[in-house]
């Protein structure tokens, strides 16, 4: 039994890129790249269905970081807190 093929996610992108935009056929670059046409519209597919995903915006940091970061400040406040009573004495 032969082994399964993997792809790189560069390969898949390239692949479906030229279908995309008309250079050639899915017929064609399947024949080409010896790809099954299901494959071919299995990645087109899921390129189009992520597509919206790559404009999302990443400047909101994650809920996680939200929490290490407020919980770093309030160390940070008791250490100055405890360094100004210490300078006092």
């Amino acid at each position: 039994m032969a082994k399964r093929r993997r792809f790189t996610p560069e390969f898949k992108a390239e692949v479906v890129f030229e279908v995309l935009s008309g250079e050639s056929s899915q017929a064609e670059v399947c024949r080409r790249h010896h790809l099954n046409e299901n494959q071919l519209s299995q990645w087109k597919r899921q390129l189009l269905e992520n597509a919206p995903s790559l404009f999302a915006s990443t400047d909101k940091p994650s809920s996680d970081a939200e929490k290490r970061i407020a919980h770093l400040e309030q160390l940070v406040g008791r250490m100055a807190v405890a360094l100004d009573i210490q300078k006092n004495y």
